[in-house]
């Protein structure tokens, strides 16, 4: 894979197994945070933050959708790259539908929004990006901090009435994300990228058993959470809307579909329906990015047709007892 190094763009800099053919997610390196407290270097303010994202990610996409959930549109501002990753990387091509420009930094490419934050920077450049106009720096690029950022430290500037990380349930989100991660939100690319058949065959049990686990888990429950609609049901949604139409052939994951799972499949219809989510979902970018990216895995860059899920059906989880935030149900 390709990444920074020294501040270089390189190619093929990067290996992405380990020695047992099985995927390796190099760490994030930009790990501060904006916080509400006095003295902060990252203060919370409306107009000061910027997200680089891609429809295409999965990682970005819980960022964009927490974004709309909690209101926060004119607050942290937003570009967009090309679903299309090519040899130099992340793209801002605004000619193209869904893309934009780089509004804060003009760049071309991702990978110069990280040598403006750090010019001798290495590793991986990847999305999001929270970045900072003020210092002109990137603040993080770990996708599950920067939710809970939005979450937490924006609490004053988004709508008042959601709540996606309520302080009572902080323990228990945080551990249900680390309980999905693994198996199911970096499972699929664990199956997908494996060098060795051994691993690949490991990482789809681990997957598939973590599906039947929490498809049995909301057979009693509306939410991961018991009743209320967190950040771990944002993180759950934005791997299993690309499913089966992307991890399901593309990555080999083809034990069961999504549509398969009653309860999976409901959750995702119904979160996919909150005011705002659909808008979100690009499926266009999903499988251009993924069947025309990974050439090694599909040289010729053929893009699956199908299937289209029908995530506007009835998704059936009224019935359960929640909390629902109000402003969500209009």
């Amino acid at each position: 894979m390709h990444m920074l190094v020294d501040g270089e763009w390189q190619t093929e800099a990067y290996e992405s197994t380990n020695e047992d053919g099985e995927f390796d997610r190099q760490e994030t390196a930009f790990r501060d945070r904006v916080r509400d407290e006095p003295g902060a270097e990252f203060r919370p303010e409306a107009g000061r933050y910027h997200l680089y994202q891609s429809r295409a990610c999965p990682w970005a996409h819980r960022a964009v959708v927490v974004r709309r959930l909690l209101g926060l549109e004119d607050v942290v501002s937003m570009d967009v790259v090309d679903p299309y990753r090519e040899a130099h990387g992340w793209q801002f091509t605004p000619t193209k539908d869904g893309c934009t420009a780089d509004t804060v930094n003009g760049a071309d490419y991702l990978h110069e929004v990280y040598t403006a934050a750090d010019p001798s920077f290495t590793g991986r450049v990847t999305v999001p990006v929270l970045w900072d106009r003020e210092t002109g720096t990137i603040v993080n690029n770990e996708s599950e901090e920067i939710i809970k950022m939005l979450a937490d430290a924006f609490d004053e500037y988004g709508r008042h009435d959601v709540d996606l990380y309520p302080e009572d349930l902080r323990d228990e989100i945080d551990q249900v994300i680390d309980d999905i991660y693994d198996p199911i939100n970096n499972g699929v690319y664990r199956a997908g990228f494996a060098d060795a058949q051994s691993a690949h065959e490991d990482a789809v049990a681990e997957l598939f058993d973590a599906l039947e686990h929490w498809d049995d888990v909301l057979s009693d429950q509306r939410y991961l959470v018991g009743d209320r609609l967190t950040l771990a049901d944002v993180c759950l949604f934005t791997t299993l809307v690309r499913f089966d139409e992307v991890y399901h052939t593309h990555f080999k994951c083809n034990v069961r579909r999504l549509v398969d799972y009653e309860n999976l499949w409901g959750h995702t219809r119904e979160l996919y329906q909150l005011p705002g989510v659909a808008e979100t979902v690009n499926m266009d970018h999903i499988k251009e990015h993924y069947y025309t990216t990974h050439t090694d895995l599909n040289p010729k860059q053929l893009v699956a047709v199908g299937p289209e899920p029908a995530f506007d059906d009835p998704h059936g989880r009224d019935e359960l007892p929640a909390d629902p935030p109000a402003a969500l149900r209009e």
